[in-house]
């Protein structure tokens, strides 16, 4: 019988999927950290969380009976997988499960940040009918996409539909994979100095690290829109904020921070020009739906020897 500790709150048909497996014991808990953490992996072959627990190199040094360890989502970066790897222990992520809900949710910002509706919204709430706000159209205007992966791709193919001109910067998909999303394939440079907006759909590793930075600003165009719904790191938040107060950034939106969970201090979070979300790009009843499901059946086919996918190291 192999244990699986479930550190983070899945969606119930999700576990349900786990139960299917008949050798597999279930202990659910909040999500829990640090020595909280070690403790409840003592006999844990399997352990799934998400982004609320941070499965540490000193974590998994102190895990002697984990085997896998599943991440419900597609990002893992509060998992140190190479750590993982040479303890033995496989890392699975569940691929897939919240493409189309974090690229929608990519789109939304778009349109709030280009049209300015929660700040007109919250000036109409308390009492201010203003209607100064000024924004822009999005047919006609070009989009770039850094990052044509699964998500990138999905949010490309939505703004052609809205007429766009998408270009894009991904230094490992194909020319011939470029023409079938519909995407011009250009340098890093070449896509941030001609984007009317610009979004991110990158992992998160050392050399990503803002990857949008000073240097980007000011090679942009004036006024160019900066979304950000994939991880914070990838966006350099003080780089921006000066971009915000110059005037070369004409606004930005984001739904993650290089520090979560962000707060009134995070001076990019209280700013005019800023629509902030809290970290919502797969909290969809649909995705959570897929991405327990997906990762509950992969790590039971992983414990069983039939299988899986998913896996990043």
């Amino acid at each position: 019988m192999a244990k699986v500790l479930i550190s983070a709150k899945l969606n119930p048909q999700g576990v349900d999927v786990l139960r299917e497996f008949k050798d597999i014991e279930i202990e659910e808990i909040a999500p829990v950290n640090g020595d909280e953490l070690v403790a409840k992996l003592k006999g844990c072959a399997g352990l799934i969380v998400r982004s609320e627990s941070k499965v540490t190199a000193d974590i998994i040094e102190k895990a002697p009976d984990l085997k896998v360890i599943g991440r419900a989502g597609t990002g893992y970066d509060n998992i140190d997988a190479k750590a993982a790897a040479a303890k033995g222990i496989t890392v699975l992520i569940a691929p897939g499960g919240n493409t189309v809900t974090t690229a929608e949710q990519t789109l939304a910002l778009m349109f709030a940040v280009a049209r300015h509706i929660p700040q007109a919204n919250r000036k109409l709430v308390n009492g201010e009918w203003d209607r100064s706000y000024k924004g822009i159209e999005l047919t006609g205007k070009t989009l770039g996409v850094v990052g044509l992966g699964n998500i990138g791709a999905v949010v490309a193919d939505r703004a052609l539909g809205l007429k766009m001109k998408v270009i894009g910067y991904d230094p490992v998909i194909s020319d011939e994979r470029a023409k079938e999303i519909g995407v011009d394939l250009l340098p890093l440079d070449d896509v941030i100095k001609r984007a009317d907006i610009l979004t991110v759909h990158t992992p998160m590793m050392p050399e990503t690290k803002h990857l949008i930075g000073k240097h980007a600003f000011e090679i942009c165009k004036p006024g160019m829109r900066l979304i950000n719904c994939a991880r914070g790191g990838l966006v350099d938040e003080a780089a921006l904020l000066a971009a915000l107060e110059s005037g070369k950034c004409g606004g930005a939106a984001l739904d993650v921070y290089e520090k979560e969970p962000a707060g009134p201090d995070n001076p990019l979070v209280m700013h005019p020009k800023v629509v902030c979300t809290p970290h919502l790009g797969a909290s969809t009843i649909d995705a959570q739906e897929k991405v327990g499901e997906i990762i509950c059946r992969n790590v039971g086919n992983f414990l069983t020897g039939k299988d899986f996918v998913g896996r990043v190291n």
